[in-house]
């Protein structure tokens, strides 16, 4: 059976924003974050063997798939990982679990980061996949860097300017 089909698809509140999310199983809770540019059917190879165990819950952050985009503003607080980490907490709160285990991926890894760190209560234990320590790795950049990471730069630019850049 396809992932699609296997588990349960639905919107909820989050902080200001629908936030579209999988689930299925019963068990622990268990929430898995995506990384960028992906969508919560990264996860879709492992899902149904967690969901032997636990209720696995996989939304879409703010931003892709099938969640809503805010518009963003010139510091980008509608995208800043503390708003989407309470739209986590509102995705757990959604289903009455005060306290889970979380695993993220690259950004999604950045969002369980700050999910742990604003809700130390809720999260039981947490799973950092795929990321890299980036203010070690900025404070040492140099040429080399800057061309081996170059789209990185294009995702810290104001508002409009890659949109103008591609257009």
């Amino acid at each position: 059976m396809d992932f699609n089909d296997s588990f349960s698809s639905l919107r909820v509140d989050g902080d200001g924003v629908k936030i579209h999310l999988r689930h299925k199983g019963e068990g622990s809770p268990l929430l898995l974050i995506h990384g960028y540019p992906q969508t919560g059917y990264m996860w879709h190879k492992i899902a149904d063997q967690l969901a032997a165990s636990h209720h696995v819950i996989i939304p879409d952050i703010r931003g892709y798939g099938r969640s809503d985009k805010p518009a963003t503003d010139a510091a980008h607080s509608p995208y800043a990982k503390r708003a989407m980490a309470k739209d986590m907490m509102a995705v757990m709160a959604h289903f009455g679990y005060a306290r889970f285990d979380v695993a993220g991926h690259d950004r999604g890894g950045r969002v369980a980061h700050r999910l742990a760190r604003d809700y130390p209560d809720a999260v039981k234990r947490l799973a950092v996949l795929d990321i890299a320590p980036t203010a070690a790795m900025y404070a040492a950049a140099d040429m080399d860097f800057g061309r081996a990471y170059y789209h990185w730069f294009f995702l810290i630019q104001p508002a409009g300017i890659i949109q103008r850049l591609l257009l």
